[in-house]
């Protein structure tokens, strides 16, 4: 879908502010609040906006550790896959998930209370999954940059 400057601008406002009001909207990017009403629900129906989110302080709810797992698989058939990915999918601690070409077959972002919760979820959790072969952590030291916004 080709969007036009108007429909960029309603998408930047709602990244930084999903909670503005349609006339807060309206009135930023220069439409009435009809118009602009229709085009938020457009931009809904044809998936570019796939929900709200509250964005959550994941320190203030103790999870201040941040680590970045590489999983090597022990096979790479649909059924090994498959298998990984719905446990992977259910694991609430894993908040993203990506896989990947190259020497790795699967990324994961993982926050946690401490580094004793990584070791915890380390033995009681990854290496149990039979599909898994091989993994690289890597604990983030500080945040740079976090951003849940998509250039446009």
């Amino acid at each position: 879908m080709k969007l036009d400057q108007t429909q960029r601008h309603i998408l930047a406002l709602l990244q930084k502010d999903s909670t503005l009001s349609t006339q807060q909207i309206a009135e930023q990017v220069g439409l009435s609040a009809s118009p602009c009403w229709r085009r938020v629900k457009e931009l809904e129906e044809v998936g570019l906006i796939r929900g709200y989110v509250a964005l959550l302080d994941r320190r203030k709810l103790g999870l201040g550790t941040c680590v970045w797992v590489r999983v090597k698989l022990k096979k790479h058939s649909a059924e090994v896959i498959e298998r990984f990915e719905s446990v992977v999918k259910a694991c609430e601690e894993v908040v993203e998930c990506y896989e990947l070409l190259g020497e790795t077959d699967c990324l994961l972002k993982v926050y946690l209370p401490s580094l004793e919760a990584l070791s915890a979820f380390m033995h009681n959790f990854l290496l149990k999954i039979p599909e898994v072969d091989v993994t690289h952590s890597s604990v983030a030291l500080r945040e740079i940059k976090n951003e849940t916004a998509l250039p446009l």
